[in-house]
């Protein structure tokens, strides 16, 4: 045999004719191989074909902190299977290959590697650091994509992009300058989520709530004049140091007397007001509440509204700052601790109350957040949620699968805050701000600014602070694309088609991509939004380090190989549904592959000699031949509808089906009477159609396990290059065989009725039997007839009849099938009383099912809205369940009287 090679030296066949296959698949030599194959042939890049119609997805980028997880192994899954399956219909399929900075994370890496060595970001200083950074960047981008090569992802790398590159900076500066020229940017102190660990404020999104075991402690605040005291209660006693007013609802009788008057904070001394406001809830507690508007949201409102000092008593890092008098130095835990002890020596703390609540963690460090006042960057956020609430309500918004996403968005967007984007970080976008230190002048630029405006000094500082990570993710379906610029691909392949990713980032990213969209491109970055799940542990556990339960994909990988771990995971999926990773399912997904080799190189082994050109299934086929191109044909039609639909759950239950139940356990074992066959003819076509159907089989399950339908298919006569580009199929109304549908019905009801039968009193099929077949109808009995050798086959009788006009024996094993009644004479073999008991049994059995289906039909409802095909269907099984359960009625009493 003479081999050429295509693109990158892997060997293909010649005028087609097959290599031989080995008898076990070996994923790891497959994966490679053909890996490398697919990128020296440039098959993942889009842009060949410019009359196709695009189709693109860019990839949610994966953060450059570490390695992948199965999490990213799902999403990453579920994307490449729709890819492949666009690409194979003929569109010019584009997949946007990334990754994120990800600021927080990554710098917190970065300097935890650096505590190790005893060396901090500030001994080496920003650029030094960041050189640093840059390095662990490189390392991780180049870790992803190995990790994208083993999960055999179809991505166009000649379009890979970073947040942090030159043309995505660009972009990000661009709508920086933008959104502040437009008066949606803006500079203010207030009080944000801080981070003290990670020393940079967080957005309201990156607060993660926990339930705690905490105490509520009662402090009673002595009047100025000697008259009393007023009684308030915070689960924070060390914030009571920045305390500058104590407020009560204007219409509580308790306290109308009091407002105005002076109290005198404990500890400190201070002097400060009692006010009225109707943010205090009079039923709550005692309806007095102390207000300290630098650490607490709502209190900050209420200070701006009575316009109060702002004491912050905390720096950066959580330690009492020097308003904290006594206190200064302290953590603020063991702040709480002394307070608490000095309160109560001074008969302050009159009481401490168990109390569980809901406080902030950080969900990058998992230190507790404190609510911090600060000078920090915002974005205004409702003239841009308008826009896109506007956008979903008239519907010319994104299209979530599972639809119910829609209101989780909605209700997130109408209810939205301003975000903070300033984050105290070296690495990250450096906000283009520009700050005169001569006169105090703010520049804000696209571009770097070297001389003020309004003074002209050079001496300018740029703003220290960088952007939120999820800034510039917010811009990425366009940015990687080319934007600002009009580069080629942002006309052809944006909006983007798709997004896939987890339901938990629908407002830190989807939300945020789309009001960018409509702001900047007046179109919505992409038109479905598909939300899966997370991957959780067997017992549904959430995976994480500290548990010790997560599951590295390479590990999959290496155990079972890449398909396995790609059919089981994207199968085991229900959009927007969690889904629970277990080892036992990656091995049938294995044994899965192995019935699909196995089968294939039996195929192969019966396909010698056999050309692409040879390959001809028109003229006069067999039953089998005829069912199976129909079964076929309706897998296809169904796959295409569901995989569109994005329900990959239920795609891999149909192919599944189709692949072991009715290629490999039926036709092939069927087929086998033709390819051993004396008549050549037959043979020929039984390899024509096995060839086809082989073919088009792999294309199918192609998307979902690349690597053994490439290995596979390479060994058929075809006519293309790669599986990869080869098209998918598609429903042809010729294929439609009902006739032959029924007839390979009632044979394989006929071959498993029999069976059974034998499995029951224990007979073998290497012994041979007698069956006597008593079909309906003469059209059933020609049927029959016409395909005898496969009952005589796969029954194995020594002696078959056929005829209508049979009697039922008295010692026989009886059958009911649709279309006919069998008879195994079984002398000596049965037992009277037990075949009487099976049968009475099945009789229980068809009563359960036409009682289902008489309720079925009864019910106004269902015969209201149902089809009349599907009421037709239901009434055919009606007549169907009741013609059955009456012969076996009529059996037992024959052998009753017997």
């Amino acid at each position: 045999m003479t081999c050429t090679t295509i693109n990158g030296g892997i060997p293909l066949s010649e005028n087609h004719e097959q290599m031989s296959m080995p008898t076990t698949y070996d994923p790891k030599a497959a994966e490679q191989k053909w890996y490398e194959y697919w990128l020296k042939g440039g098959y993942f890049k889009a842009g060949n074909n410019k009359d196709a119609q695009p189709f693109t997805i860019v990839i949610p980028p994966p953060n450059v902190t570490g390695m992948l997880h199965i999490g990213h192994a799902l999403d990453f899954t579920l994307q490449d299977i729709i890819i492949r399956l666009k690409r194979m219909q003929g569109f010019d399929a584009l997949w946007v290959p990334g990754s994120d900075h990800a600021g927080i994370a990554t710098q917190t890496k970065v300097e935890q590697k650096l505590r190790e060595d005893g060396i901090s970001r500030y001994d080496l200083g920003r650029e030094k650091f960041l050189e640093q950074v840059w390095d662990w960047k490189e390392h991780y981008a180049d870790t992803i994509r190995g990790q994208w090569a083993k999960m055999g992802l179809s991505l166009d790398y000649s379009r890979e992009r970073f947040t942090l590159d030159e043309g995505l900076s660009k972009a990000v500066r661009h709508v920086f300058v933008q959104l502040y020229e437009k008066g949606l940017i803006y500079r203010g102190k207030y009080i944000i989520n801080w981070d003290p660990a990670a020393r940079t404020a967080l957005s309201d999104i990156e607060v993660e709530y926990k339930e705690v075991q905490g105490h509520l402690y009662h402090l009673q605040y002595p009047l100025q004049d000697g008259s009393g005291s007023i009684t308030v209660a915070t689960t924070r006693p060390e914030t009571m140091l920045g305390d500058t007013a104590v407020a009560v609802h204007p219409e509580d009788e308790r306290y109308k007397h009091m407002i105005g008057k002076m109290l005198v904070l404990p500890i400190v001394g201070r002097e400060i007001p009692i006010i009225a406001d109707e943010y205090v809830d009079k039923e709550f507690g005692s309806g007095a509440v102390k207000i300290t508007p630098a650490h607490d949201p709502n209190d900050f409102e209420v200070g701006l509204r009575h316009q109060l000092p702002q004491i912050t008593v905390m720096d950066e890092s959580g330690k009492m700052n020097e308003q904290a008098a006594q206190y200064q130095g302290l953590d603020r835990a063991d702040c709480r601790k002394q307070i608490v002890k000095d309160l109560q020596e001074q008969g302050v703390l009159i009481q401490i109350e168990d109390h569980v609540h809901q406080v902030g963690h950080s969900e990058r460090s998992g230190a507790v957040v404190e609510p911090y006042l600060s000078t920090q960057w915002f974005v205004k956020m409702k003239p841009l949620a308008e826009r896109a609430i506007e956008a979903q309500k008239t519907g010319a918004g994104v299209h979530f699968v599972p639809d119910r996403f829609e209101k989780v968005y909605l209700n997130w967007i109408e209810n939205v805050r301003d975000w903070c984007i300033s984050r105290q970080l070296w690495w990250g976008h450096r906000i283009p701000a520009w700050y005169c230190e001569d006169c105090g002048h703010l520049h804000v630029a696209s571009e770097d600014v070297t001389a003020c405006a309004s003074c002209g000094s050079a001496n300018l500082k740029q703003d220290e602070d960088v952007l939120d990570t999820w800034f510039s993710s917010a811009l990425w379906p366009f940015s990687t694309l080319g934007w600002p610029e009009q580069a080629d691909d942002l006309p052809r392949y944006y909006p983007t088609s798709v997004l896939v990713t987890g339901y938990d980032i629908i407002y830190f990213w989807v939300a945020r991509m789309i009001f960018t969209a409509l702001e900047f491109t007046d179109n919505i970055p992409f038109k479905d939004v598909l939300m899966h799940g997370l991957v959780r542990d067997s017992e549904g556990k959430k995976m994480s380090k500290s548990l010790g339960n997560g599951v590295d994909p390479l590990d999959v990988i290496e155990k079972y190989g890449a398909d396995a771990m790609r059919f089981m995971i994207s199968t085991s999926s229900t959009p927007g549904q969690d889904l629970r990773f277990r080892w036992e399912r990656v091995e049938q997904a294995r044994n899965f592959a192995n019935k699909i080799w196995n089968a294939s190189r039996f195929a192969l082994m019966n396909l010698e000699g056999v050309t692409y050109e040879d390959i001809d299934i028109s003229g006069e086929l067999g039953t089998a031949d005829r069912w199976i191109l129909h079964r076929m044909n309706e897998t296809a039609r169904d796959i295409t509808r569901l995989m569109d639909s994005y329900e990959f759950g239920e795609t891999g239950r149909v192919l599944n089906n189709f692949i072991w139940d009715d290629l490999c356990d039926w036709y092939i074992e069927f087929a086998k009477l033709s390819l051993y066959g004396a008549d050549e003819q037959a043979k020929k076509k039984t390899q024509s159609v096995l060839a086809y159907v082989l073919d088009r089989t792999l294309r199918m399950i192609h998307p979902f396990m690349p690597f053994i339908s490439e290995e596979i298919w390479q060994h058929l006569p075809h006519d293309g290059e790669t599986i990869t580009l080869a098209a998918w199929p598609t429903y042809d109304a010729k294929f439609e065989a009902p006739d032959a549908v029924r007839e390979m019905t009632l044979l394989m009801d006929m071959i498993r009725a029999v069976r059974n039968i034998r499995a029951e009193v224990n007979v073998p099929m290497s012994k041979k039997i007698e069956l006597l077949v008593k079909p309906v109808d003469a059209g059933t009995e020609t049927n029959i007839m016409s395909n005898v050798e496969y009952i005589e086959r796969f029954c194995g009788t020594s002696k078959l009849e056929v005829s209508q006009q049979i009697s039922a024996p008295n010692k026989a094993m009886s059958a009911i099938v649709t279309g006919a009644e069998l008879y195994l004479p079984l002398a000596g073999l049965i037992d009277i009383a037990q075949e009487i008991a099976r049968l009475e049994k099945e009789v229980e059995h068809l009563n359960k099912e036409v009682e289902r289906v008489d309720k079925k039909l009864s019910n106004e409802g269902f015969m209201a809205k149902a089809p009349e095909k599907v009421v037709e269907e239901e009434r055919a099984k009606q007549r169907d369940y009741s013609d059955k359960r009456d012969k076996v009625i009529a059996r037992i009493a024959e052998l009753k009287e017997a």
